[in-house]
């Protein structure tokens, strides 16, 4: 059989561009597996059901992806990073440690109050727990670089003398977050910016009488 040349495109056309086809199935299927988490749950999504959504073959996603936790993962990260904006976020510093860490924290419970940030959390909190693997990917990319915001801003608070300079910050920063993830996990209670506020008050002022 004679060797052909490739098919030149047509004057005035140009050859489709494998990158951007790639690019626009990557992000429908990250938009699928979100959708599909939360109208369904995640035990019922499954990556047939994110490649029909899609509009892809499942081959397409195992090429990617190894699971639907895998999936789900980077298709949250991707939201994160597009909610986020451009520009790199930053731990505010006022001066006022108190009211920057509230200011961050009530951000936190309004993210968590939407669902499209909420159910695909839940999803992966619960797979984290029982695939240590993903748990710690999850760490990693998602959670360790909010948490080094908190310890380069309880730093800056110790060099201006607001927390005393023996306090390792990165055990200061669970007296913030961790409750707030207990009772969003759990639903030990209501989360709000009230409760976030009362959390940041009682960490920094302790609960002795003044």
């Amino acid at each position: 059989m004679a060797v052909q040349k490739p098919t030149q495109p047509a004057p005035g056309k140009s050859a489709p561009d494998s990158t951007r086809r790639s690019e626009k199935s990557r992000r429908a299927i990250y938009d699928a597996a979100l959708a599909l988490v939360v109208e369904v749950g995640y035990p019922k999504t499954t990556i047939e059901g994110i490649a029909a959504r899609a509009g892809v073959g499942k081959q397409t996603i195992y090429r990617w992806w190894s699971s639907k936790a895998d999936v789900l993962m980077e298709a949250f990260l991707d939201l994160a990073l597009r909610e986020a904006g451009p520009a790199p976020y930053t731990f505010p510093d006022t001066g006022d440690l108190a009211a920057d860490v509230k200011g961050v924290l009530r951000a936190t419970v309004d993210q968590m109050n939407d669902p499209r940030f909420d159910v695909p959390s839940r999803a992966l909190a619960a797979e984290g727990v029982v695939n240590e693997q993903l748990g710690r990917e999850l760490v990693a990319k998602l959670m360790q670089p909010s948490l080094d915001l908190y310890i380069d801003r309880l730093r800056a608070a110790q060099d201006a003398g607001q927390v005393r300079p023996e306090i390792d910050p990165r055990i200061a920063l669970e007296l913030f977050i961790s409750p707030l993830a207990q009772r969003w996990l759990q639903h030990t209670g209501p989360i709000s910016h009230e409760y976030t506020d009362a959390l940041v008050d009682y960490a920094l002022h302790g609960l002795a009488p003044r």
